[in-house]
This record gives structure tokens, C-alpha cells and sequence, in this order.
């Protein structure tokens, strides 16, 4: 069976949402590259909720020439969301009913592993479900502050056992924690 990964940055405050406008420390830039494009190409698929969609979509859809950028405009891309009534980006599907369901159906299917990126409403459905494998904690090692709660890895989680599975320090600091998420039996 296919497994569920979650890739997410956090601060060490934890703050998730834009990290996009987050202070710069020194830039990983080849390393977290290299770090994201393994991750990458052991998945034949991306799960996304809406809004991280629309927001990958608007950065790499019709964009090429750059490892990354190639493998995710290829891949399979699933989004959930009970608004969007098509996709517009390559290679996507639209999941409007019966999420939990459907995403059950795509990750006993064939395949590689299905990554998904941030901790929103989408990551809280895979918990609940008993859905998502593991998680892929990006550490930054800065404090954001003054961030409503809506905004914060706390504000999203339900109760679940986790084990260490792996830690990567990067040069600027930064470190990835990867839990496994244990499912009851």
C-alpha cells in the first residue's frame, strides 16, 4: 500500500502558514533542494488542499527547465476541495465528496508514495482517518510571534502517537524531523 507523506515547515514558535515570507537565515538553497527532489522522486503523486493548490499552481504550472519543477508539473496531482469545479494545472484531479473515501481508494491503489505539504484542514482529515504515514517536520530555527492561532501547527492537530523515525540537520540550522504516524490496529 502507498503511504502518505507530510512535508511541512514550521518555526520554532510554531508558525506554519507563509513561509514563503519568512526571514531568510542563510539560504539552503542546494541543499533544500536536494532534500525536496529526493522527497520528490520517491512520489508519484501530490495531495493538496485547495488553497495550497492554487498557490503551488500559481508558481510552477507552466514553468520547466528546473528538476523540481518538472517532476511536480508531471506527477498526479489530487486536490481536495468542494469549490473548485475544474483544475486548471496538468495532471489533476478534483476530490469534492467523500474525501476520506476517495483518498483511502487513490492510496491502496499502485504506486509510489503521495506527498502532501502543510498542516492545514486537509493534514487534520488524513489524521483522523488514519490516512497519513508520517510527517516531515522542516524546523526553522526562528521565532515568527504574534501569529493568530489559525496559523499555528497546534491549531491543526488531533490527538496521534508518533515515533521518530529520521532527523536532518541542514547547514543554516534548519532541522527535519520525520515521525511515523501510528495507526491503531
Amino acid at each position: 500500500m502507498r503511504r502518505i507523506i507530510n512535508s511541512t515547515y514550521v518555526s520554532l514558535d510554531g508558525v506554519i502558514t507563509s513561509p514563503q515570507h519568512w526571514p531568510a537565515l542563510e539560504d539552503p538553497g542546494d541543499e533544500r533542494a536536494r532534500i525536496q527532489q529526493e522527497l520528490i522522486e520517491q512520489c508519484d503523486a501530490v495531495l493538496l488542499g485547495k488553497d495550497t493548490y492554487l498557490g503551488f499552481a500559481a508558481v510552477w504550472q507552466g514553468h520547466s527547465n528546473e528538476p523540481l519543477t518538472d517532476r511536480i508539473n508531471a506527477l498526479r496531482k489530487y486536490v481536495v476541495s468542494t469549490e473548485l469545479q475544474e483544475a486548471t494545472w496538468d495532471n489533476t484531479v478534483i476530490i469534492g465528496d467523500d474525501v476520506a473515501d476517495g483518498i483511502a481508494r487513490i492510496k491502496s491503489e499502485p504506486g509510489q508514495d503521495i506527498l502532501t505539504y502543510g498542516f492545514g484542514r486537509l493534514a487534520g482529515t488524513l489524521m483522523e482517518h488514519g490516512l497519513l504515514d508520517e510527517i516531515r517536520l522542516w524546523i526553522h530555527p526562528f521565532f515568527l510571534g504574534a501569529t493568530p492561532d489559525a496559523g499555528l501547527l497546534i491549531h491543526h492537530t488531533a490527538a496521534a502517537r508518533l515515533h521518530l523515525a529520521g532527523t536532518r540537520m541542514m547547514e543554516n540550522g534548519t532541522v527535519i524531523h520525520s515521525y511515523a504516524v501510528d495507526h491503531p490496529s
